[in-house]
């Protein structure tokens, strides 16, 4: 009884240690990266690639120009450019 007590102790503890493992890299590989991303450079973040991507404004695509000056101040501060022309 004694070697299967032992033996199952032996099975938690490495279970235990190979989530721990698994849970600290995710967090360190994709969760903190992700943050970073969305959070302070305020890009977005593509979790298949984990890629930090610029935002495009529509505008910039398609040649055309917001006409309230107010909104593409508004457009341009939200993907972190300056407000001006």
């Amino acid at each position: 009884m004694s070697n299967w007590i032992n033996r199952l102790k032996l099975i938690f503890l490495a279970l235990f240690v190979l989530l721990s493992t698994v849970a600290v890299v995710y967090h360190f590989g994709w969760v903190r990266p992700a943050q970073k991303c969305e959070v302070e450079e305020h890009k977005w973040w593509d979790p298949g690639g984990r890629v930090c991507a610029t935002p495009v404004l529509i505008s910039d695509i398609t040649g055309r120009t917001i006409e309230d000056k107010a909104a593409a101040a508004e457009a341009r501060k939200a993907i972190g450019r300056p407000a001006g022309p």
